[in-house]
């Protein structure tokens, strides 16, 4: 109660968070909300302007963009959501294990932080992608492999934090085992920063996706993605500004309604900011 208290009590909270609810809806109920086959293709409607008949207007091969949006915000929330769960599992194992265990098992796994934080993210997904067939699992799964380094600094400061409390001395004191102490006191007490990890990581995920979709070796034609709306937009910007200006602002809202969420989410969470 008192987390809803202090989350409600953040306005630009609750926006993020009717945000994400929105875009929830609108993933689950693309079927009975898009208004065509987002893939109908209509070439006496080419490059149509929005109307009572296409909202949002129409791309080069006359789909709806309303449609093609809608069924897009399914793909995004999907990459979000599997992409961030591998990062998170990665991350947090990696994590966990670092914190807790420190000396050469810290230095090892870190060391290995630090490499992989060498490399710039995006070109590095770029790099597999070109190696790898461009596939909507693909893309998933690279941006999960490449997104886990800051969580787990995230959950092995933490765990190093954690580990002196009172409480973990007392389960050591009780003969608890490490792999006890470690999934009944120390990732729950966690949990916090996980979660706000994962809120923000989801936002991330769905900007690299949209900027590999436009780039054209993420999400692949037929089906619908944000960035694959831009690059037809890219390609009209003069003569059909609707193709560019709706999944932009779809992606700007998505991204900062989640980056909301996770800032209200740790403000509500962490006893440190609790006024």
């Amino acid at each position: 109660m008192r987390f809803w208290n202090r989350f409600l009590k953040n306005k630009m909270a609750v926006a993020g968070g009717l945000v994400v609810a929105a875009l929830f809806a609108v993933s689950l109920f693309a079927p009975y909300l898009a208004p065509c086959d987002p893939n109908e293709i209509d070439l006496k409607q080419v490059l149509a302007p929005p109307s009572a008949k296409h909202l949002l207007g129409t791309d080069p091969l006359g789909r709806d963009v309303l449609s093609r949006m809608i069924w897009g915000a399914r793909i995004s929330m999907k990459v979000g959501f599997v992409a961030t769960g591998i990062a998170i599992l990665i991350g947090a194992i990696l994590g966990g294990v670092a914190g807790y265990f420190g000396r050469w098992v810290d230095a090892l796994i870190m060391r290995f932080v630090d490499i992989m934080l060498c490399f710039p993210t995006f070109f590095l997904i770029l790099a597999v992608i070109a190696i790898l067939e461009p596939s909507i699992w693909n893309i998933m799964i690279i941006i999960g492999l490449t997104g886990w380094m800051g969580i787990t600094r995230l959950v092995r400061a933490d765990f190093i934090s954690l580990k002196e409390r009172e409480f973990i001395r007392a389960a050591r004191a009780t003969g608890a085992g490490d792999l006890r102490i470690i999934i009944r006191h120390l990732y729950p007490n966690a949990m916090a920063s996980i979660l706000v990890a994962a809120t923000l990581g989801v936002a991330g995920a769905i900007l690299t996706e949209s900027a590999l979709s436009f780039l054209g070796i993420g999400v692949q034609p037929p089906t619908p993605s944000w960035g694959n709306i831009l690059t037809a937009g890219k390609d009209n910007i003069d003569i059909a500004w609707w193709l560019s200006l709706y999944p932009g602002l779809a992606i700007l809202i998505t991204v900062l309604g989640y980056n909301l969420l996770g800032e209200a989410i740790r403000d509500s969470l962490d006893p440190r900011l609790r006024r």
